[in-house]
């Protein structure tokens, strides 16, 4: 039998859309051959988070560090703090047949399929309406108003890019939202 090629699997939406949510969701029912990249970020933790398992915190100069080394596959900076992705492990992962989850804002999806493209899987996850955002935000109780305010400002150019993804799903329902996002996954990897 044909080991599985592996595939890079990149969920974005504005922020409160559920990346993180749908990500564990999955994790949770597919634990053997999914695989979550733990994105690396300049930000403090938010209480709860843990370094490693949520994100690999660093300071801005460790993090312009593996800019220079090139120990990042792709970078950008959001919400005023950078983010991103290591390499060398998502390179073992696919190597190993796995389906790499990322977790991205739009901008480094787009960058990311831009260097790899056929073995980018992008997903947006749409919110059902504005409402339903501004809900999320609030009820995670993360970010002070003026924080949740900024990330709203910015969901217009995030929703605009939608139509640049390889599948857009609706994120109103969680369990319809992971059926599909599996189904889209497997989909992408029967056709490679």
């Amino acid at each position: 039998m044909n080991k599985a090629k592996g595939l890079l699997v990149v969920l974005s939406s504005p922020s409160g859309g559920g990346k993180t949510t749908v990500i564990k969701k999955i994790k949770s029912e597919n634990c053997s051959d999914y695989i979550y990249s733990v994105s690396m970020t300049t930000r403090r933790p938010r209480n709860g988070e843990v370094n490693g398992k949520d994100y690999w915190f660093v300071t801005p100069e460790e993090f312009d560090e593996k800019i220079k080394c090139g120990e990042l596959i792709e970078y950008e900076q959001v919400h005023d703090w950078y983010y991103g992705t290591p390499k060398a492990p998502i390179r073992g992962w696919l190597k190993e047949g796995k389906v790499v989850l990322l977790d991205l804002d739009v901008f480094g999806a787009l960058h990311l399929k831009e260097q790899l493209d056929q073995n980018v899987l992008l997903i947006f996850l749409s919110p059902p309406n504005q409402e339903a955002l501004l809900e999320r935000l609030k009820n995670r109780s993360t970010e002070s108003k003026a924080q949740i305010d900024k990330r709203l400002q910015r969901v217009p150019v995030e929703m605009s890019k939608a139509d640049q993804f390889d599948a857009i799903v609706v994120n109103d329902d969680l369990d319809q939202t992971v059926g599909k996002v599996i189904e889209i996954i497997n989909n992408k990897r029967n056709t490679n």
